[in-house]
């Protein structure tokens, strides 16, 4: 597992270290295209034929994380997970510089 840092969403001044590395997040999100295939009482060959992925790159996909965008893409269309594909990147809050400034000030008064 890689520890890598990023943003804290309470504090984005403020790194948050994650355990989780790329390929782990590969690997969860096959485990969960998987049990949501199971889930839908649906074969490999099935999906195939739904999603036009050979069923090849579906195995694939599951036993390692590796697959290209597009192909993941048409699989979250054929499993009805398009929404939830979607929602991958929300959008972030901006933040202006005076509440910056603000919460800065507000720290070193305390």
């Amino acid at each position: 597992m890689d520890n890598t840092l990023s943003k804290n969403p309470n504090n984005p001044g403020l790194p948050v270290l994650s355990l989780l590395g790329p390929d782990d997040v590969k690997k969860h999100l096959a485990a969960r295209l998987r049990e949501r295939r199971l889930a839908e009482n649906m074969s490999r060959k099935t999906l195939s034929s739904r999603s036009n992925i050979p069923e090849a790159t579906i195995k694939r996909f599951e036993n390692t994380g590796e697959i290209s965008l597009s192909s993941l893409v048409f699989l979250a269309f054929a499993l009805g997970a398009q929404d939830e594909f979607m929602n991958l990147f929300p959008e972030k809050p901006k933040v202006r510089l005076e509440d910056v400034l603000k919460t800065a000030r507000q720290r070193g008064r305390q």
